[in-house]
């Protein structure tokens, strides 16, 4: 390809509303172009990007045995109602009515498409089955955000496995996650796995494959010391030794006007330090009223909530709500005494004693709690968010707490779809049984942002060459004068010959403009042909990564950037 001839718009300033780096290097470097919020335009050097993530994927998961398809991305809107999804996932699907008065929903992820296909199994023979597509998703995100990392119209793998039984999936969930471990090193990210919430998917377990990122959205509980790693929607931490003292007879009542807080019942005369007091929140789960219960000093991570409980909708109870159930206002709530609701407590008030609680009684609380005496608790649950620093729940050792972006999610779905389907085959007894699947995911957008995140500099992109837009770039500093460009184009040509990906810089630019729009879009090699450097027989050769340069014979420069290449490749 010759750059003049290209269509590579580069920019000089960051655009005004980017805060993550892929965002801002992307659109800087001509790879990408908003069309509105949330949706992006690939320009050429995207394109090629995408195409070359999409290629290792493909790769990879055909290796393990994948069958690609091409399913509708539009569904009827009768098939997420028979699994539940509909109201699940209502606050993200984009819904439409066609001609005729038909209801649609844009896929943003095809469970339940491939599970109909998967009716036409009959008999266990002809499992296992492993299915997959790249395919646009649509997701109707409230809040889309840093560029490719969050965005309403996606391109995404989606993989299916079908097994008669439980060992089955198992087989075909630890392929996916050797076929991802092998995904993210070829892409050049850094993905941990981690255990994660499966959310609205469903199912018996998930994994996702995190990378460190402050653009991310998630948080990630790890420890260094013995690797242990989950999403903070799923992460325990070993509580501290505490110390309660002898218990009190019998709870005490005591006024505290104008206290509304944890913090302001810390600071009360005769008050209690948040680790001793129990925080009282009051939730609607699918229409239930339920008390959950934590220590002071913790807060509720409503994933968990959500994941424990199974409930569908879970929002805070309203203002009237709390007082119609309690009688009195948030901020002197408790549980003491409750009957005929439900109690949820953190697994860190078990055992605890001489706590502090609201009264259910305005401006007042009650001292010398004993949780397991004075609370009919209903269940004992694990609802409360990590912090860094606590004691990690294999070995002890301090957690660290680091913001991610989620590049792949691998989950067990057992029959959560087959069921409602009834996508059925017969097994060696002739009984019909439902299918074990399981699904596995992967955003190519994102992880080409997030390739971008982990591989930039202040000058731009550093691309690894498994998915860099051009391998090299042959810049050739004088196009006017004839020994510069008959040299330039010989080289340019060797490369294709030798099988390399490049382009060459054949503009009536500075070679300022050249050299630093060769940096921002990051190909990983650079060969300068310039009348000095001729006039001496040689041409520079620069890897982008290293910022390190050597001046090559002319004869040898295509083979010396080809084996860099290849020795570059063979570390991926």
């Amino acid at each position: 390809m010759r750059w003049s001839k290209a269509f590579i718009p580069t920019l000089r300033d960051d655009p005004a509303d980017a805060e993550a780096a892929s965002h801002r290097l992307l659109v800087r470097a001509g790879f990408i172009r908003q069309l509105m919020a949330g949706v992006y335009s690939m320009l050429p050097l995207g394109f090629r990007v995408r195409a070359k993530v999409m290629g290792i994927i493909r790769e990879e998961i055909e290796a393990i045995g994948g069958q690609e398809f091409l399913l509708p991305e539009l569904h009827p809107r009768e098939i997420w109602e028979r699994t539940g999804r509909l109201e699940a996932m209502r606050d993200i699907l984009f819904t439409l009515e066609d001609s005729r008065g038909g209801e649609l929903v844009l896929g943003p992820t095809h469970e339940e498409i491939f599970t109909t296909i998967a009716g036409e199994l009959t008999s266990y023979r002809q499992l296992p089955q492993l299915w997959y597509q790249i395919q646009t998703k649509f997701r109707d995100e409230p809040r889309p955000k840093a560029g490719l990392l969050r965005v309403r119209e996606f391109t995404m793998k989606d993989s299916y496995s079908f097994d008669i039984d439980a060992e089955g999936l198992d087989r075909q969930f630890d392929a996916h996650f050797d076929a991802y471990t092998r995904i993210f090193e070829r892409l050049g990210v850094p993905a941990i796995p981690v255990v994660a919430s499966s959310g609205a998917m469903g199912g018996s377990g998930s994994v996702e494959f995190m990378v460190a990122s402050e653009a991310g959205e998630d948080d990630v509980a790890h420890c260094p010391s013995c690797g242990y790693a989950a999403n903070v929607e799923r992460a325990t931490a070993r509580p501290f030794p505490v110390e309660d003292g002898e218990p009190a007879a019998a709870p005490e009542r005591f006024p505290t006007p104008g206290v509304r807080t944890i913090a302001d019942l810390e600071t009360f005369p005769g008050g209690a330090v948040a680790e001793r007091q129990i925080k009282t929140l009051v939730y609607m789960l699918d229409g239930e009223p339920t008390i959950v219960l934590l220590r002071g000093d913790d807060a509720l991570m409503e994933q968990k909530l959500q994941d424990v409980t199974g409930a569908v909708e879970v929002r805070p109870a309203t203002g009237s709500e709390i007082v119609e159930l309690l009688g009195a206002s948030p901020g002197s709530l408790g549980a003491v005494g409750l009957q005929d609701v439900r109690i949820l407590a953190d697994e860190a008030l078990r055992g605890r004693r001489n706590m502090t609680t609201g009264a259910n009684l305005d401006d007042h609380h009650l001292r010398g709690v004993d949780v397991e005496r004075d609370i009919a608790v209903s269940e004992w649950v694990d609802v409360r968010t990590v912090r860094a620093g606590e004691p990690c729940p294999s070995c002890g050792e301090p957690l660290e707490v680091f913001r991610a972006i989620e590049a792949g999610h691998i989950f067990k779905l057992g029959t959560k779809y087959s069921e409602p389907l009834g996508a059925t085959v017969l097994d060696a007894e002739g009984k019909a049984v439902p299918i074990v699947m399981g699904s596995y995911g992967i955003g190519v957008e994102r992880n080409m942002a997030a390739v971008v995140e982990v591989h930039h500099d202040d000058k731009g992109i550093v691309w690894p060459v498994s998915v860099a837009p051009y391998e090299a770039v042959v810049t050739i500093v004088k196009v006017s004068d004839t020994d510069s460009w008959e040299t330039g184009k010989r080289i340019y040509e060797e490369l294709l010959a030798l099988g390399v990906d490049a382009i060459v810089d054949d503009r009536e630019e500075r070679p300022g403009v050249k050299f630093n729009d060769a940096e921002l879009i990051g190909f990983p090699y650079r060969v300068t042909v310039g009348p000095r450097g001729l006039a001496d027989g040689v041409v520079e050769v620069t890897e982008r990564r290293s910022g390190t340069s050597e001046e090559v014979v002319v004869a040898a420069a295509a083979a010396r950037v080809a084996d860099q290449i290849a020795a570059a490749k063979a570390l991926l």
